[in-house]
């Protein structure tokens, strides 16, 4: 076993980058901590502007060959890397888990699964991707979808695998060849998936990994000329600074931020539907950009609501993620947990009540935690936590529902629970938000738009979505004069 190779439950992984179809090692190394003990896994490369730039120029020399490759091709690759990840779940579930702290049996049922239909998916949708010719005048219109060039994907830590290939696929499938940069608190998997990749046959430099602290690397990325698109999934700031590094080359962007959605639950829905939709919140330790953190409750049953989600959500089992039975793990990192905690002491400084929760428990794990008595400007209300902190606020009229629901400077998603189908249609055609769900929660399709309005993000990926962004849209028109008689 190399000295770069560490293992994680039995499962090997190379803690070096990928870079032009080849291992590559860093000078330095920095430490991948498990939230679940707070135990050391390894030393992973510590990347720098050297490795961003040849991780870069690996991906511009690979980009005519893999462009050039037939749509069918491309297909049956994407197909061949779903294959190898399904035959590697469970080592892939024991890895993320280890790395990241999510549930296991999430990741072995669902998380994982994802993953390889992520590739199924945008395989079979390229297939099919075209639009209808059209006239002009007599003219033909043909759209087509031209492969961008070399493509930086910037992922986050709170499903690494999963949401790292809904952009790996969707880029690969429309011809770009790609530098994945994982979030720093949780590279393994996506090591994992460059091997995966390899053994698929996807040719060398089409696929690259970059790992490292973004403060370190992530400019020379996201400024380099010769990148052609930016996909980046995680914070407000950090997305502005990214926005700032691409203006120069005009590199068009996918941002995908963060939330402070609403949960509206009306008098007249049906209440233990509204309460699992609401502890359901609590998925992931609340670190979900989607999560409906904000409860907003009609007056007339806010006390029964609270007293139905408190006992529910007291059945909650919080623990090690690798227990069969365990709801909640832990938090991803003492930082985060810092950051969890000073958010909920300030809200309860300023007058808030925990109605559950509202501390720290042992290790890296937070209490499920509900505060009442929250104003609308407070930061707890306004500010994304990403930790298992929910606020509850009542309202007595539709229009003041949807006026609380609107009142952040976020549009990532929303959630509503009626028993009135027409309130249903009143209410989500006001709400500002990339998803709406009615009486459901997380319900995703890969052929639906996926994105977040006002500072949740810019465009949205998914379906035709996603090739309109990795590629570049053509027109060409065709007169139907001027053709040599070839008889």
């Amino acid at each position: 076993m190399s000295e770069h190779t560490i293992t994680v439950a039995g499962v090997a992984v190379d803690t070096r980058h990928w870079i032009g179809g080849e291992r590559v090692a860093s000078a330095q190394t920095f430490p991948d901590v498990s939230p679940i003990d707070g135990s050391t896994i390894g030393g992973i490369s510590r990347g720098t502007a050297m490795e961003a730039a040849a991780a870069v120029a690996a991906a511009k020399a690979a980009f005519p060959a893999w462009a050039a490759t037939s749509r069918a091709e491309r297909a049956r690759i994407l197909h061949a890397i779903a294959d190898g990840v399904e035959k590697r779940i469970e080592e892939l579930s024991i890895v993320e888990t280890t790395d990241n702290g999510a549930l296991l049996r999430s990741h072995r049922r669902g998380v994982m699964p994802r993953v390889a239909h992520n590739f199924r998916f945008f395989a079979d949708w390229l297939l099919k991707l075209e639009h209808e010719d059209f006239e002009t005048r007599g003219h033909t219109n043909h759209v087509s979808w031209d492969p961008a060039g070399p493509s930086v994907l910037i992922t986050p830590w709170n499903a690494p695998l999963m949401l790292a290939t809904w952009k790996v696929a969707p880029a690969l499938a429309a011809g770009n060849t790609v530098i994945l940069k994982p979030a720093e608190w949780t590279p393994l998997t996506a090591s994992l998936l460059a091997d995966i990749a390899a053994e698929a046959g996807l040719p060398a430099g089409v696929l690259n990994v970059v790992q490292g602290y973004g403060s370190e690397i992530g400019d020379a990325l996201t400024s380099h000329p010769d990148v052609r698109r930016i996909s980046f999934t995680g914070s407000v700031p950090t997305a502005k600074r990214i926005a700032e590094s691409a203006a120069a080359n005009l590199t068009p962007l996918s941002l995908e931020l963060g939330g402070k959605s609403p949960l509206l639950v009306f008098a007249d829905a049906d209440l233990d539907l509204a309460v699992d939709l609401a502890v359901e919140q609590y998925d992931n330790a609340g670190q979900v950009c989607l999560a409906a953190t904000r409860f907003l409750v009609e007056e007339s049953v806010a006390e029964e609501f609270t007293r139905r989600f408190v006992e529910k959500a007291g059945q909650l089992t919080q623990g090690d993620p690798r227990g069969e039975a365990t709801d909640i793990g832990p938090n991803i990192h003492p930082l985060q947990l810092e950051k969890i905690d000073g958010f909920v002491q300030r809200a309860v400084a300023a007058g808030a009540r925990a109605v559950i929760g509202g501390h720290r428990k042992d290790g890296q794990y937070y209490a499920p935690t509900l505060l009442t008595a929250v104003a609308q400007d407070s930061e707890i209300v306004q500010e994304e936590v990403f930790g298992p902190v929910l606020t509850l606020q009542t309202f007595a009229t539709e229009d003041e529902a949807v006026r609380l629901a609107n009142d952040t400077r976020f549009g990532l998603a929303a959630t509503l629970a009626t028993g009135d189908p027409e309130r249903a249609e009143r209410v989500t055609a006001q709400l500002v938000a990339g998803t709406v769900w009615t009486n459901c929660f997380f319900v995703r399709d890969l052929q639906a738009p996926f994105g977040g309005s006002r500072h949740s993000g810019v465009g949205r990926e998914g379906g035709t979505w996603s090739f309109d962004f990795y590629c570049d849209l053509k027109n060409t028109v065709t007169s139907p004069n001027g053709w040599n008689n070839h008889g």
